[in-house]
């Protein structure tokens, strides 16, 4: 299997950790049939996209030479990009020229893009996909996801992310370890592993984020999928106990030393590497670290060592089973505006077949289903094999945070951990950046 080399790596990492404001105005409802306004280009399947994604361009300009041809030859691809850090103003530049491209990142904003929905200013992907007849070629995961973040079925996976709880099988098996099941048998596991002069739990405190998981992960499988949203809709707050257990439940781990010295000066790629080289146990994190398994020089402790595991049930908890995390990292909208007949068989096409040429021919996992027997690494097809068996997912910590409550939540997750900042301080600090 062809090693994935994603540029956007760092991307998918902070999807839902920023939330960019979107002010796509001027993105009408109907359908002009014009391919995306005026000055987008009649008859083009026009794709605006940052500079830093290559996944995606490459795949599209693949399958419009192969299993997309017809559909390209009708309505040419035409993929323009922009960094990163301006597309967010090129995207406003466009509405307001009613020029935006049929198809387009939409960014970090679910919220904007939850209003633009709302106003029939994006496609209803769950309703076309459908009179398309290729709904069921998209994983309900993936658009269980989707309708978590956005309110509906309103961007497409492209790419598509798990996150659990990766494992040395060989220091697992030496200290007679078996895969925890209950959040008890997770903190067991960490004290054997620390007792044997291993690090449980390799993280990354200067990120911030990898930390803050866990607390999610807690939250969803003690109170229920939707505990989070209750907080972002006023019916609960951070501070309220049960909330707190979580937080304090992570702050133990720290205190009993499982995450090893210096937590907070760790970053991200530190943290890969430890794991890697065997000086931790365990890793939480999402299948975009598939990329770095599969590189052999970074990888010492080999492929088959891995495995992989959903988070911790707490027992008693109301959270379903083999609960997995997700994102659909960088998510692209298509204009309703600029939809007609001849996206409508790019769409079909897309959906039926991009699952499988990108894994086949990078390695990329998205959320649309593999219809073709690919050969890819045992690793790789479990977590394909997971996103396949599963049909709901939660979301991560920050997911439904603004700006100031996700930054206090990432820059105070190390000190949480370290003992300088207790769980009620920590849990009160974001609460009040919600407000």
């Amino acid at each position: 299997m062809a090693t994935m080399r994603r540029k956007n790596r760092m991307l998918l990492l902070g999807v839902g950790l920023s939330t960019a404001s979107l002010l796509l105005t001027a993105c009408g409802a109907g359908s002009s049939g014009d391919g995306g306004g005026s000055e987008a280009g009649a008859g083009e399947f026009s794709f605006l996209t940052n500079v830093e994604n290559t996944t995606i361009p490459t795949e599209l300009e693949t399958l419009a030479g192969d299993q997309c041809k017809t559909a390209a030859d009708a309505m040419p691809l035409k993929v323009d990009t922009v960094p990163q850090t301006n597309l967010d103003q090129q995207l406003q530049l466009l509405a307001g020229q009613d020029a935006l491209p049929l198809q387009y990142a939409a960014g970090n904003a679910p919220a904007l893009t939850k209003e633009l929905a709302a106003s029939g200013n994006v496609l209803d992907l769950e309703a076309t996909l459908t009179d398309l007849g290729v709904l069921d070629q998209v994983e309900p995961a993936a658009i269980d996801t989707i309708k978590a973040l956005y309110g509906g079925f309103n961007v497409l996976p492209y790419q598509y992310n798990v996150e659990g709880i990766w494992y040395n099988k060989q220091l697992f098996a030496d200290n007679g370890i078996e895969v925890p099941q209950t959040w008890d048998d997770f903190v067991a596991a960490a004290d054997t592993l620390d007792t044997s002069g291993v690090t449980p739990l390799s993280a990354s405190g200067e990120q911030g984020w990898p930390l803050t998981r866990l607390i999610s992960g807690y939250l969803f499988s003690d109170l229920g999928k939707d505990a989070l949203q209750k907080v972002a809709d006023g019916e609960a707050k951070l501070t309220d106990p049960e909330y707190v257990e979580a937080a304090a439940a992570v702050a133990d781990l720290g205190q009993k030393g499982y995450f090893g010295e210096g937590v907070g000066s760790i970053d991200y790629d530190t943290a890969i590497n430890q794991f890697l080289n065997g000086e931790a146990g365990m890793l939480y994190m999402g299948s975009w670290v598939l990329a770095n398994f599969n590189d052999e020089a970074a990888n010492q402790i080999g492929l088959d060592n891995i495995g992989f595991m959903p988070f911790p049930r707490v027992e008693g908890g109301a959270g379903i089973e083999n609960q997995y995390a997700a994102n659909v990292g960088l998510p692209m909208a298509i204009s309703e505006k600029a939809y007609n007949e001849q996206a409508g068989e790019w769409l079909k096409c897309i959906t039926e077949n991009y699952g499988s040429s990108a894994l086949a021919n990078q390695g990329s996992i998205s959320g649309f289903k593999v219809n073709e027997e690919v050969d890819v690494d045992p690793l790789t097809q479990t977590v394909q094999q997971t996103i396949s068996d599963t049909s709901e997912s939660v979301l991560w910590f920050e997911a439904l945070f603004g700006t100031q409550a996700t930054t206090a939540s990432q820059t105070n997750a190390a000190p949480l951990v370290t003992g300088s900042m207790s769980p009620e301080q920590f849990m009160d600090t974001v609460q009040s950046a919600l407000k």
